[in-house]
């Protein structure tokens, strides 16, 4: 017998965005800005400014498509709802390889900023070292529920102002004040645009999190009202944080050559504030890795308890919970198990994996605000074609044309692993004659 869970509806308008933005991670600015600044040849301010054009046209869509189904399943429900359910599977799937890579990519900038402090400790030691503890702790089932992220997210607001403050200082120290206003962050008649592009590729996954809470929707009071605002809030305010932070960063540390490119934020850290400031910026980024990579394990977890539960995966293997615990330990485990992968990865291309089923699942959204308002449906259909048309079609244009400028092994992984979807799907279906099994979000 199936039961009906309905979750209480007690979020408002801020608490949402605060979820998001906590979700997001402020300090992750910092985290990939090496990688970032090396791809983009020191462009990483319009880096950001193009990834944060493209979220805020798929933003738009995510906030039609949470009024029109104001449910938690995100992505896959819209795709499922407005396209059909085998592209419904594929979308899910495309964001489970998001689920799966994140955690990875949380330990190894975890790792490689404890190995800049650190050095004579091998930086397998301390990816190994995160992968043990999170892993442990989530599978005993200590709770760190309730946002003590939020807390830790003021935390991090309160160190990045700082870092951007101190950033400006030296920045004035070295040029007077109208260094502050150069337009290098942005544009640099010897730096090739495409560079600008593959640097806007790498700078998505700082935004990855505005989207997640579609996910809170079934908890949100008025969530036709409030979930779509609360969405156009997030991606404004973290383009705003991401971009601001990244120019004045950029200005104090021109280029993208570094000691390392990994650690570089560690290496400006130290530069305009001393080794004072450089211990805090550690200890905060590290803390702040941690958190975010138990929460991140967490969710792969579930969500592979909740595929095995609905029978989307075998439910002998990934829908089972520890008899003691209550956890679902294998699941957690095999998290554990991909992230031993960040041992041979660096930041650039680990982000990069993560980024292509997130372009994947922005576009099947934009598609399907295009798709419901071709089909006359009563709440898209009165848009109008510029914002059920023209916008999300640009939006789906700007999440291919990066999904195109991603790195070369993270395409050859996606595409795999999408061919890989398309076989279990023909296998669930038996070969396209039953519908896919549907996952409950109710729960």
């Amino acid at each position: 017998m199936t039961q009906t869970i309905k979750l209480d509806r007690t979020l408002g308008l801020w608490s949402v965005v605060l979820f998001g933005l906590a979700y997001m991670t402020p300090m992750i600015v910092f985290g990939t800005f090496g990688a970032l600044a090396s791809a983009s040849d020191g462009t990483t301010a319009m880096a950001y400014f193009i990834a944060a054009l493209a979220i805020f046209l798929t933003a738009v869509s995510y906030g039609i498509m949470a009024k029109v189904y104001p449910v938690a399943g995100s992505a896959y429900t819209y795709a499922r709802k407005s396209l059909n359910p085998g592209a419904g599977f594929l979308v899910g799937w495309a964001v489970l390889l998001d689920y799966f890579f994140l955690p990875m990519v949380i330990w190894l900038i975890g790792a490689a900023y404890l190995t800049s402090a650190f050095p004579s400790v091998p930086a397998w030691l301390w990816i190994v070292g995160f992968i043990v503890l999170t892993t442990a702790v989530n599978v005993i089932g200590i709770a760190f529920a309730n946002r003590v992220n939020i807390v830790l997210m003021l935390v991090q607001l309160t160190v990045l102002v700082v870092f951007v403050a101190l950033a400006a200082r030296y920045v004035v120290a070295i040029n007077g004040t109208g260094g502050l206003a150069s337009v290098r962050p942005f544009f640099d008649a010897s730096v090739p645009f495409g560079a600008s592009v593959a640097g806007a590729a790498i700078a998505a996954y700082s935004f990855l999190g505005f989207d997640a809470v579609s996910t809170l929707t079934e908890e949100t009071r008025e969530p036709t009202r409030t979930m779509p605002r609360a969405i156009m809030i997030i991606a404004v305010i973290g383009g705003l944080i991401f971009t601001g932070a990244a120019y004045i960063t950029q200005l104090a540390h021109p280029g993208g050559e570094f000691a390392s490119v990994d650690a570089a934020a560690s290496e400006i850290a130290l530069m305009i504030g001393g080794d004072l400031f450089v211990t805090v910026f550690l200890a905060t980024l590290v803390v702040a890795q941690f958190t975010s990579g138990l929460a991140a394990q967490a969710s792969v977890g579930r969500l592979l308890f909740a595929m095995g539960r609905d029978g989307v995966l075998p439910a002998g293997i990934f829908g089972k919970l520890h008899e003691k615990w209550r956890t679902p330990v294998l699941n957690l485990v095999l998290v554990g198990i991909v992230g031993l992968l960040a041992l041979t990865l660096d930041v650039t291309t680990s982000t990069s994996f993560i980024n292509f089923g997130a372009f994947l699942a922005f576009t099947a959204v934009n598609v399907s605000v295009i798709a419901l308002y071709l089909k006359g449906n009563a709440i898209v259909r009165p848009l109008g074609p510029v914002l059920a048309l023209a916008v999300p079609a640009a939006g789906a244009v700007c999440d291919l044309f990066l999904l195109w400028n991603l790195d070369g092994n993270a395409k050859l992984l996606g595409i795999v692993w999408l061919a890989v979807g398309v076989v279990y799907l023909a296998y669930l279906t038996r070969f396209f004659r039953l519908a896919p099994p549907e996952m409950e979000f109710a729960e």
